[in-house]
This record gives C-alpha cells, structure tokens and sequence, in this order.
C-alpha cells in the first residue's frame, strides 16, 4: 500500500515555512500604517496551522529516504498545494480576488512565470506587492533545486546527464546534494543582494529595488506597476539585463567557481546561451535603428532588454514590443521556447536539450552519407547515452504536443488564435506574456474567462515541473511499479 506519510509531513513543513515567509509583508504593512497588516496576519496563522497540523498527523512515517513514486508526487504536490495558501492574501486583501484568480496569480508567481489577472497595481498596499515578489523568489531557488537535485535523479527529459554534471564533476567539492542545496541557496541569496544595491544605484527607492530584485533574480517578471518595467528606463534596464543573464546560468558552475573551478567559461550552455542573445540583439537592434525612429543606444538597450527578459522567460516588458512588426514579434515569439541554461531559474525548453537535440540530427546525417561509419553524439565532448536521448525527444514530443492541446482548449473558452496559441506558450514555457492586444506586453490576463484561467493554472504547473513530473502520475504503471 503506498505511503503518504512523508510526503505529507515534507509538504506540511513547506507550507509551513511559506506561512513563515508571509510574516515579511505583514511587517511592511505593519510599518506603513494602512490597515493592511491583519490580512496577512490571518494568512500566516491559516497557514502555519494547516501546515504543522498536515506535518505532525504524518511525522510517524517518516523514514530515512522517499521511494521513487513518493518523490514524484512530493515534486508535483508541493507546487499543487503552496499556490493554495499563496493566494490566501489576495482573497482576504485589498483585491479581493475571486478563488480562480488568487490561484492564478499565486501559481504564476511561484512557477515565476509572471502572467497576472490584476490591474491597478501602483495602487496596491505594499505588502501584497512585495508577496507577489516573494512567491516569485521562492519559486526561483525552489525550482534550482528540484532540477539540481530532484529531475536528474528521477531521469526527467534528459536530466540525467546532469547527475554526473551536478555531482560526480563536484565530488571533491561538495559530495553531497544537500550541501550543493546549501551552496546554491547561498549564492542565490548574494545575487539577490547584488541586485538590489545595483537597483538603488540607478535611482529606485529601495521598496522597488527589493521588489524587481526578487523577481528579477528568480526570471518572474511581476513589477510593481501595471507598466510593467516601462516604469524605468536607462540604467536600471541595463542592471535588469545583467542580472537575468546571470539568473538564466546554471548555478551548479557558480559552486563550482567558488571553490575555484572556472568550468562555467568552458561550459557549452553558457556559451550558446550568451551567443544566441549575442546574436538576437544584434538583429532586433538593427531593425530598430534603420527601421523605427530609435537612437543607436535605446535601440540597443531596448532589444537587450527585451530579448533577454523574453528568452530567459521572466516577461518583463519596458515597452510595447508588438510595435515592432511581425518580423520581430515572431522572434519574441520563438525565443521564448529557447529558455536558458539547466539549473538555473531560467524556464522552457532549456538550452541543453536543443544542443543534445542537434547533436543527434548531426549524427543521423552523418550516417546517411557515410553509412558504414561509427558516429556517437556527444555532449561537451562526452557519448550520450540512448536514454538520455530517448528522454530529450520525448521532452520535445510532448512539450510539443502540450503545447497543442492548451492551445486548443483556450480556444474552445473563446479566445481568437493569437490569444490562444501565445497564451499556451506562455503559460507551458513559463514566459509570462503573450503576443496581440490582450495578453501582450501592454496587457494582462485580467479579461480572460475562469476556464480559460484554470488551463492556463495547469499549463503553468506542468512546464513549470518538466511535464514528465506531473505525466507519469497519471499513468497506471507507475503507480504499480
């Protein structure tokens, strides 16, 4: 009979400490004098009730280690239940927001996607803002950690190359993956804090500076104001830009630098990764100076921005990028399923996947011209193994057909193609916006109808865990293993 005592007792721990994590807003609030304070007052008991009361009903399961099915549904259900207690402060709040809408915007912010259903945002209490930041940050290191620790271990799309990538590569270093949990943990912290000082250099008060530092080290892309990132300009675009690049690398390379290993400048993710923005800057800049009235260097800040916000999937906008022709928006479009490099905050597709992808193309049309040759695909000059790439293709079979599916059903709720198609990209890889005047960069997701919300709700889920994560514990085999 399958045990779910110790996945009880971890989720009844983690909501916990998100109950723990809401008494910070509750202090802002508190200090702001507006009355706001006991809505988070009533979350963070609500929820630090639910959560000992789960964890101690299940403490005497507790065993050493969780099985692999219990792995699985631990994965899936800590992303399942702390969205429930996320949305707590948006129901009792100052938005009041309907069930489907709290969830919403809570799922979206801890799967730092940054899709939101509000508007009016500059007026909002403080606290609320700075909890829609918070989610997003605890998302960003929760989910280094599930990719760093979890998903190569469960052998999910291709995530098992990382196993000797994240552990064998470091053994001298850090033997233990509770200890690379740690070191991350800790570097995500000082990044974080990077990226606030930088933030109030370039002139934003530091409740601002806190807020888009969050939501910029963990790629979320929720803003404080309903213009999202067009609220500044200059400077702070460019700290915005250097600070997602460095959120989108795998930050398994920066433990590995502190203890003195620059594999991270060898690293073949990283290179592509810079390359290819490298490369899309350049063109988005180009067609903005010969063909938009832009200067040289807003033209350059704009496309930097924008293309890296948009490929690392944190969906800032600083301006309406649906202005700048089909051409651009297409690439808007198709970056977005690129993502950025494996453990990191970065989301969709990743990067590794389509290299390990190419590595097989090349190989199969090695094989056609020269059909008696031995050809291997390698990755960082090392044979992939037929599971490996047996796991990626079938990552891209089903994100693929994913993406189909979510497509379709918004469209049944109504929604015209563009919406549709967008707003399933968006939602599957992560991204935040979507393309057209309804979810685009000067829109939101505000006037969608509730069915077309509670699929979008599940896409997030689903891309967010890799698919196969949330897939495999629909299927009866599983279970029966």
């Amino acid at each position: 009979m399958f045990d779910m005592r110790p996945v009880g007792y971890v989720i009844g721990l983690m909501v916990m400490a998100l109950g723990l994590a809401m008494i910070f807003p509750l202090l802002v609030d508190l200090a702001e004098g507006g009355g706001h304070w006991p809505v988070f007052a009533e979350s963070t008991i609500l929820t630090l009730l639910v959560g000992g009361l789960v964890a101690l009903a299940c403490r005497n399961g507790v065993r050493e280690g969780l099985t692999l099915q219990q792995t699985f549904l631990l994965t899936t259900g800590v992303w399942v239940a702390l969205p429930l207690f996320g949305a707590l402060p948006f129901i009792f709040g100052a938005t009041e927001a309907r069930f489907v809408d709290a969830i919403f915007e809570a799922m979206s912010g801890l799967t730092t996607t940054g899709a939101t259903v509000f508007t009016g945002l500059d007026d909002l209490p403080k606290g609320l803002l700075l909890w829609r930041g918070i989610m997003q940050w605890l998302g960003g290191i929760g989910i280094i950690v599930v990719a760093m620790v979890f998903l190569p271990e469960l052998r999910v799309g291709g995530m098992q190359i990382f196993r000797s990538e994240a552990f064998d590569t470091m053994g001298k270093i850090l033997p233990r993956a509770t200890e690379i949990s740690s070191s991350i943990s800790t570097i995500y912290v000082g990044i974080t804090l990077a990226c606030v000082l930088a933030y109030r250099l370039t002139g934003m008060d530091t409740f601002d500076a806190t807020v888009h530092a969050l939501t910029t080290v963990s790629t979320g892309g929720f803003s404080n104001y309903d213009a999202s990132f067009g609220t500044f300009s200059g400077p702070a675009e460019w700290v915005a830009t250097i600070f997602m690049i460095l959120a989108a690398l795998p930050f398994v390379r920066y433990v590995q630098l502190m203890g003195g290993n620059r594999a991270i400048l060898n690293d073949s993710q990283v290179r592509t990764f810079l390359a290819i923005i490298g490369v899309l800057v350049v063109i988005t800049s180009a067609v903005l100076v010969t063909v938009f009235p832009h200067h040289p260097e807003q033209a350059l800040r704009e496309a930097a921005f924008n293309i890296t916000s948009i490929i690392s999937g944190t969906g800032y906008a600083s301006v309406d990028y649906m202005n700048w022709g089909p051409f651009l928006i297409s690439i808007f479009f198709f970056i977005g399923l690129i993502g950025g490099c494996a453990g990191s905050t970065a989301c969709s597709i990743k990067i590794f996947r389509y290299q390990l992808l190419f590595s097989s193309i090349r190989t199969q049309l090695r094989r056609i011209y020269s059909p008696h040759g031995v050809f291997t695909p390698r990755y960082q000059g090392r044979p992939i193994g037929h599971d490996v790439l047996n796991s990626v293709m079938s990552f891209f079979m089903f994100f693929i057909v994913t993406l189909g599916v979510v497509a379709v059903a918004l469209g049944l709720t109504g929604l015209d193609f563009t919406t549709s198609v967008s707003g399933a990209a968006a939602a599957v890889a992560n991204i935040g916006p979507g393309l057209g005047d309804t979810i685009g960069p000067s829109g939101n997701y505000s006037t969608l109808n509730d069915l077309a919300k509670w699929v979008l709700t599940a896409a997030m889920l689903i891309g967010r865990l890799e698919l196969f994560a949330v897939y495999v514990l629909f299927t009866f085999s599983f279970w029966r293993a």
